[in-house]
């Protein structure tokens, strides 16, 4: 127990009390399956558009399928869609960016001329022409979004680890005789790995909202899958009849953004980097 304790004291001085929520928000619709009152794709037109009820304590959307199961396995599907496009970039971008800021050259110059190149654009604009080309689908969807903000965390890299490997210890370590290899992965990759961890959960809200806003445009995760941004796009034909179809998910996404925003803040003020390139 007083381990238990420890741990909670530390991970609330890391990430606080949003971060907290939101681990506990990610873990909590990880194990929604095995506590879903209904199948979440199951039809009943005779029970569509019912106000709140013990059955169906949300109500129902205009297929007759429950509103807390959709809401519970769309956030399944909507966070563990944006975890794994985020380690998806952090594969791309950490090791584009320890080589070209530690071999520098020829390498480096060609890495800032393709930073340079996709930051002329708007990360959303890129993506919406790569969806639009590759076709609505959620794998297609991800590797857009790859595609556009793994450059973010290559240059977050790149620049510290170009700051890192001059100084006086790095030099000491070389003439003792520490390969290149040991030398980046006891010194140098930790280092940059705390900017990463910084910018982490402020890209996590941000892969959240662009997951749900292309899937509401048809771009992304199709029906009949339930997902915050795909139940926006079913709900809106309901509006003025059943607001709350529209309104839940919308709350769903806000709130989880917020929560991922704030713990980004407490991450970086206790760190103490920042995240600018």
């Amino acid at each position: 127990m007083r381990h238990i304790n420890q741990i909670l004291k530390r991970t609330h001085y890391w990430i606080g009390w949003s971060g907290f929520l939101f681990i506990v928000l990610i873990i909590g619709l990880l194990f929604s399956p095995l506590f879903l009152p209904h199948d979440p794709y199951q039809v009943d037109m005779a029970a569509k558009l019912q106000a709140p009820s013990i059955n169906n304590w949300l109500g129902t959307d205009g297929l007759g399928r429950d509103l807390l199961t959709r809401l519970l396995t769309g956030g399944r599907i909507t966070l563990g869609t944006s975890l794994l496009v985020l380690l998806g970039i952090i594969a791309i971008g950490v090791p584009i960016g320890l080589l070209s800021g530690y071999i520098g050259g020829r390498i480096d110059r060609l890495f800032m001329r393709l930073a340079d190149a996709f930051l002329a654009f708007p990360d959303f604009l890129v993506a919406i022409v790569l969806t639009g080309i590759l076709g609505p689908h959620i794998v297609n969807l991800m590797i857009a979004i790859m595609a556009v903000k793994w450059i973010s965390y290559a240059r977050i890299v790149r620049n510290a680890i170009r700051m890192e490997k001059n100084k006086d210890y790095i030099a000491i370590a070389k003439l003792n005789g520490v390969g290149t290899f040991r030398l980046i992965r006891k010194h140098l990759l930790p280092h940059a790995m705390r900017h990463v961890l910084v910018l982490m959960p402020l890209d996590m809200g941000k892969v959240i909202l662009m997951i749900a806003s292309f899937s509401y445009l048809g771009l992304g995760i199709q029906p009949p899958e339930a997902e915050w941004g795909s139940m926006l796009n079913e709900g809106k034909l309901y509006f003025q009849q059943s607001p709350y179809l529209m309104i839940l998910p919308g709350l769903a996404i806000m709130l989880t953004v917020t929560m991922a925003n704030l713990m980004g803040d407490r991450v970086q003020s206790r760190i103490g980097y920042s995240t600018r390139t």
